[in-house]
């Protein structure tokens, strides 16, 4: 079912899309460091000799409780506001980087990124910004959550690059002192940029479930409610099967470091202009449409991973960063935006930190998987015939959504 707008177009404030450009910024430092953890797998692994499984297991972590928290932190977005939550995960990630900076051990790693970072990075997340964009931006709701989430995909492309260059160039434990810095920075200011919220514009939007204020106890009685979240842990099992693990893949196949953070970092880069096309494309032909497109454009780029096998196949390598990183995440405002279209009103923070659960146990359990799958068998082929088989999935459920009934 495509979702059209429907009544006279609402003017979009000056101020709003600051407050948009903002929040871009903000999330995309978040963003930038959760993924940076890809690169310091391979210097935790030569300095500590920790096993694929264990050097995973931060990051799995991380993804466990960032998917565990949402509710919290969801809940307190609806009642601190935006400010005083860029605030608080500001301060919660500089703290966090200085103390892995330190750290010797692999239980300090658990808890300074799988905890800590994590919880910081969730602060300055999309359940931050979503539920003040979508009342900002009703009527091109697909557009701006597009924009925000394109940060994603934007600190994801820089991360690798930069993180490696630092690595190489100081040290990991130094790079991480260098990023605690640009957090302090960048961020902390930022928070002002949401000290006066602008008056939101409302639009009817057809297709969806009838307007309301939802309430998290009404949404959890919906089937569209379960749905979206099986699809949240679907998407993420099948993009976190392949992504933590991609350069250290690169590099057991015999591709230099730099040079292999380099061609997935060009293909990450791809993903900011395809999560904005995604998500301007499901305002027109709908968020069903929109995201199926995307899952098929990721399961043709592991599909090229899964047919490299000597260090001189480039191609191959770069349409596998092309074309899985040109759709990594642009699944996210489509399903974002169609968790807004379907229940809106001042508790939708509250109700999409509980869907995204299943986002984090997706991470978690396809982050690990893939570490813990190469330990036992010393090839990453299984994970990604996984990573297929998870979108495939999601996709099928997605779709299940395009025919909406009253709940």
């Amino acid at each position: 079912m495509s979702i059209s707008p429907v009544g006279p177009s609402p003017t979009v404030s000056r101020q709003a899309w600051i407050m948009l450009g903002g929040a871009f910024l903000t999330f995309t430092l978040g963003a930038s460091l959760m993924h940076a953890y890809t690169v310091f797998l391979l210097a935790f692994i030569a300095e500590f000799a920790w096993t694929r499984a264990q050097a995973s297991l931060a990051y799995s972590v991380g993804q466990l409780v960032g998917g565990l928290s949402s509710p919290l932190v969801g809940a307190m977005v609806d009642r601190l506001g935006p400010m005083r939550m860029v605030l608080l995960g500001g301060g919660l990630l500089i703290l966090g980087l200085i103390g892995s900076s330190l750290a010797t051990q692999l239980w300090q790693m658990v808890i300074l990124y799988g905890l800590i970072i994590t919880l910081g990075a969730n602060c300055i997340g999309l359940l931050v910004f979503v539920p003040l964009l979508s009342g900002l931006f009703s009527r091109r709701r697909g557009t701006a959550i597009a924009v925000l989430q394109s940060g994603n995909a934007f600190g994801r492309a820089l991360s690798a690059p930069i993180s490696q260059l630092l690595i190489s160039g100081v040290g990991w434990r130094s790079a991480y002192l260098v990023e605690a810095a640009a957090m302090a920075v960048v961020v902390l200011p930022l928070a002002a940029v949401f000290r006066r919220k602008p008056e939101a514009t409302t639009a009817p939007i057809a297709g969806t479930l009838p307007p309301r204020d939802w309430t998290l106890h009404d949404a959890i009685r919906t089937r569209q409610f379960w749905l979206l979240g099986l699809v949240y842990m679907l998407t993420s099992i099948g993009s976190f099967l392949v992504s933590l693990h991609q350069i250290a893949f690169a590099v057991d196949v015999g591709f230099d470091p730099l040079y292999a953070a380099g061609v997935l970092g060009m293909g990450a880069f791809l993903a900011l202009p395809g999560v904005i096309l995604t998500g301007t494309l499901s305002d027109h032909i709908g968020r069903e449409r929109a995201a199926v497109l995307t899952y098929g454009v990721s399961i043709i780029g592991v599909v090229f991973a899964l047919f490299i096998t000597s260090p001189d196949q480039h191609l191959l390598l770069w349409a596998h960063a092309l074309f899985f990183g040109l759709t990594w995440g642009a699944r996210g405002p489509a399903i974002t935006a169609k968790t807004a279209d379907l229940f809106p009103g001042p508790r939708l923070g509250t109700i999409l930190g509980v869907i995204t659960i299943g986002s984090g146990l997706g991470a978690a359990i396809g982050s690990w998987a893939a570490g813990w799958i190469f330990d036992f068998s010393g090839s990453y082929k299984t994970a990604f015939w996984l990573s297929i088989i998870a979108y495939a999935a999601g996709s099928s459920a997605f779709w299940s959504l395009r025919r909406l009934k009253p709940a």
